[in-house]
């Protein structure tokens, strides 16, 4: 017998074996494609289920669990703390995490414009050992240019990355095998430097889940059915919807599959005890959408060098059962940690506030922003005339253009997906994306694509 106890944030998903015909949950299915992600324990097959968060396993020989039990439950339970002690409290919390994953490594440290990473870079600017680097689009915001000012204040060596237009193509077999195609393909854009990563250090420090940490979602006091409808528009994807239920007909399953995902978010949700709205869906998001997609893109980052990240720490996610939601709420502990322990940082570039920085991005508000706003969407238009369209998300690297379009038809007609979706879906889906809407229907291109290769790489029945 083994025994397994997952921690409260899993940085690598586990696969055990459960009772049951090894044939595909269709049902399933249906909720990864109108979400992106498997929730709770789902897999593509009902023999096989993924470990859940917080939990102890006991499996037999074969692999197949015999019980199993939580041993965390998210919860909130705040004290009666000043914002002043409990800033104390995390930057003591959060140094002592980033030290104890990184001493005596070579560390690689991803850089963003936002705050996450940054606040990373505050925690390790006396370490001897970091390298950083970061990555913008081509034709996109030049992210790299507010990672670089954070990089030289702390001095650490950077490299400047750009994600070049189709790269997928070139690695979409080898991506499918790395995350086993538990995630679609188009957001993990490190894949695009893999072989640029191996020689930079020995462990990454990733900023996974600070955005949802150190952040409130604003909600006064719901109802359960009114945190079941934000829920719902937070999950469910542009055209996910509109696929997954086009497929549920199609495959004759039982019932509407609205009502299978509300029933399921229903489910799911009554088991977070927890009364406070806002609490309550940070521990729905963390148990289920990080756990099941951020972490499976983790993968991409541990087939170079191993990862670590500190709010992934079990201290860390036990400390923010603990803190008042207003602490929490608009980042404030990040920026005044920042402020406080590296000045010079927060007076650079907030990406998500761009041109304010940390010091006065309260000014993001008209009138003020105006000029910027201006001057911002005439160079897009002039861009835009020019031929050079402004590159804000990765689907348009990947998807636009003849030479994507050549590749993406391949993978689409000329696969095996036609033995799991039928061809008129595939060529519905596909009209869709490139006549009607192309922002709405990207999702539901790259999930038929993330089957394409599933049926290829891993469906061999």
């Amino acid at each position: 017998m083994k025994t397994i106890k997952t921690p409260i944030i899993p940085i690598n998903n586990t696969i055990a074996k459960v009772q049951g015909k090894h044939e595909l949950d269709l049902e399933a299915i249906c909720l990864f494609i109108a979400f992106g992600f498997f929730i709770d324990t789902d897999s593509y097959w009902k023999d096989e289920i993924v470990l859940s968060p917080g939990s102890i396993y006991k499996l037999d020989k074969d692999g197949h669990v015999i019980s199993s039990e939580k041993w965390f439950q998210w919860n909130y339970k705040p004290r009666e703390i000043s914002f002043e002690d409990t800033l104390q409290e995390f930057t003591k919390l959060f140094e002592t995490v980033v030290e104890d994953q990184t001493k005596e490594k070579k560390v690689i440290l991803p850089i963003s414009g936002g705050l996450d990473s940054r606040t990373q870079a505050v925690a390790l600017r006396n370490h001897p050992n970091v390298k950083s680097y970061s990555y913008d689009y081509e034709g996109g915001y030049p992210e790299t240019k507010i990672a670089k000012k954070i990089a030289d204040k702390c001095q650490f060596p950077f490299q400047s990355l750009s994600v070049p237009k189709g790269y997928l193509w070139n690695c979409i077999e080898e991506l499918a095998e790395i995350n086993q195609c538990y995630s679609e393909f188009t957001h993990p854009r490190q894949m695009a430097f893999i072989d640029t990563f191996k020689d930079m250090g020995e462990s990454f420090s990733l900023g996974h889940m600070g955005d949802l940490m150190f952040d409130s979602f604003g909600f006064p006091n719901l109802s359960f059915d009114e945190e079941v409808e934000v829920l719902v528009k937070m999950l469910l994807k542009k055209g996910g919807f509109e696929l997954a239920e086009a497929l549920w007909k199609s495959w004759n399953l039982k019932g509407s599959f609205e009502d299978y995902f509300d029933s399921r978010i229903r489910e799911l949700l009554k088991d977070i005890k927890i009364e406070n709205t806002n609490a309550r869906i940070r521990a729905f998001k963390t148990q289920y959408y990080v756990s099941r997609w951020s972490s499976n893109n983790l993968s991409i980052f541990n087939k170079v060098a191993p990862v670590t990240l500190p709010y992934y720490d079990n201290r860390m996610c036990e400390f923010i059962c603990t803190i008042p939601e207003e602490h929490l709420a608009n980042r404030k502990l990040q920026i005044a940690y920042i402020q406080q322990n590296a000045p010079d940082l927060a007076k650079v570039t907030w990406q998500s506030k761009k041109p304010y920085n940390l010091n006065n991005y309260h000014l993001n508000k008209t009138p003020y922003n105006l000029p910027y706003r201006i001057t911002n969407k005439l160079k897009r238009e002039l861009n835009d005339f020019m031929g050079k369209p402004y590159i804000s998300r990765n689907w348009e690297l990947q998807f636009v253009g003849k030479e994507n379009d050549k590749h993406l038809r391949k993978w689409l007609f000329d696969s095996k997906l036609k033995d799991l979706v039928p061809k008129d879906i595939i060529q519905q889906f596909y009209d869709n994306f490139k006549e009607k809407d192309a922002v709405k229907y990207s999702h539901s291109i790259s999930m038929l694509l993330t089957l394409a290769l599933f049926q290829e790489k891993f469906n061999n029945k």
